[in-house]
């Protein structure tokens, strides 16, 4: 697009720039679109004590990709209020900068923001596009945060279910993260619009990043001597926080099973998380902590962890918001040539797991033939895996799309 230097475009996210999905899941699209010809500001939600560490890091990248960030501070507490003081200061610094930048374009990563940019739409008819993530409020439902009986909860929940409507409708374009999510939509009786505004982008793996090719023998080595791995181990691994969303009582239960299959199994999570609470389910579940091992990794640490893996481990909570989301990890894990074990009932992810056969999917809580599988010693192409991340989940297409759909809104 020639013109597409003059365009500033305005990204809002609740999630912060140095929180670890800032940088997995927004940083590396923007740096793609900014090769383009966009102009972004990035006005994001910092978590204070992410920001405090990271601060610098981010900075220095977004510096040198030429986007301009705008953080302010995200308030924890008290429930609700907080929320709403979060809004006034992006609201407030939103018109700060369109007053300065006149954006042609407000890109809303989730509802919160969403919020925002339909409120940019009517009072200065700048276009905005909904990048809804998921199902916001129902998953706030559905991982207990807001308890639907309580009246507060909810009325808010009310609330953004009518929102919702507004921003599908009211949006200049839509994008879903699974196909799943998207045809839920087009189900619904209180909405109207056309299938070809929504667009379907999974979260995207940064495929140059996660490449098997580019780790060595000697570190792998040396990596599994510091945790304590053989060569011949048979790792489970799990990456990423447990949060809401993972079950980890099952996951434990299902490495208990195998175990009694394979001996010579190990679990290793890669986590920030606490590891005392991944322990406490260990020694309730009665699995050996020596079997279990628990390790941290930065970012640009990640692949060279995942290398270690002989089957990447997510059992996700497949509750009604959740037909709308898609697992970062499975992308990344995916590119690294490694097949998964999952569960059914998640976004896309049984469906790519069958497509790409990268995996084995577990229904419900039936272990027993995964596990006979596992033990059979089933065997994968770890190119053929890879080659399914790159025509799936490549950044390289998610930002593709992205730019057909800003071309669109913004010719």
């Amino acid at each position: 697009m020639d013109t597409a230097k003059q365009i500033n475009v305005l990204y809002v996210s609740y999630d912060g720039m140095t929180d670890p999905l800032g940088q997995s899941q927004v940083i590396p699209y923007l740096i793609g679109l900014t090769k383009k010809g966009f102009s972004f500001t990035i006005l994001s939600c910092e978590k204070e004590e992410r920001y405090t560490a990271n601060k610098e890091v981010i900075s220095q990248l977004l510096t040198a990709a030429s986007i301009i960030w705008e953080p302010v501070l995200y308030t924890k507490k008290p429930p609700v209020f907080s929320t709403l003081f979060d809004y006034y200061k992006l609201r407030k610094k939103a018109v700060h900068l369109n007053n300065r930048l006149h954006f042609k374009l407000v890109h809303c990563r989730s509802y919160i923001p969403a919020l925002l940019g339909l409120w940019m739409k009517r009072k200065y008819q700048v276009p905005f596009l909904f990048d809804m993530r998921g199902f916001w409020a129902d998953e706030r439902i559905d991982g207990d945060i807001w308890k639907i009986e309580n009246p507060v909860f909810r009325t808010i929940y009310h609330y953004f279910k009518r929102r919702e409507i507004d921003f599908l409708r009211d949006a200049d374009a839509v994008v879903s993260l699974t196909e799943a999510g998207k045809n839920e939509i087009m189900r619904w009786k209180s909405l109207n619009i056309s299938a070809q505004k929504i667009s379907v982008i999974p979260c995207c793996a940064d495929v140059e990043t996660f490449d098997p090719d580019k780790i060595s023998v000697a570190e792998q080595h040396k990596l599994r001597l510091r945790l304590g791995l053989g060569g011949n181990d048979f790792v489970v691994g799990y990456l990423g926080s447990i949060g809401t969303w993972y079950l980890l009582d099952e996951m434990i239960r299902f490495f208990f099973l195998l175990k009694k299959e394979m001996p010579h199994a190990k679990l290793l999570f890669v986590t920030h998380d606490d590891p005392s609470v991944i322990l406490l389910k260990v020694q309730q579940y009665g699995v050996n902590s020596s079997d279990v091992i628990m390790t941290s990794a930065e970012r640009k640490e990640v692949p060279l962890m995942i290398s270690l893996f002989t089957y990447g481990l997510f059992f996700i909570k497949p509750a009604y918001s959740k037909m709308a989301s898609s697992p970062t990890k499975q992308g990344e894990l995916m590119a690294m040539g490694v097949p998964v074990i999952c569960n059914s009932g998640v976004g896309d992810t049984d469906q790519i797991v069958s497509c790409y056969d990268s995996g084995l999917t577990v229904m419900g809580d039936h272990f027993e033939e995964t596990i006979r599988q596992l033990a059979a010693g089933r065997n994968y192409q770890k190119n053929k895996i890879r080659a399914g991340a790159l025509d799936f989940f490549s950044l390289d297409n998610g930002i593709a799309q992205y730019h057909r759909i800003y071309s669109r809104i913004c010719k």
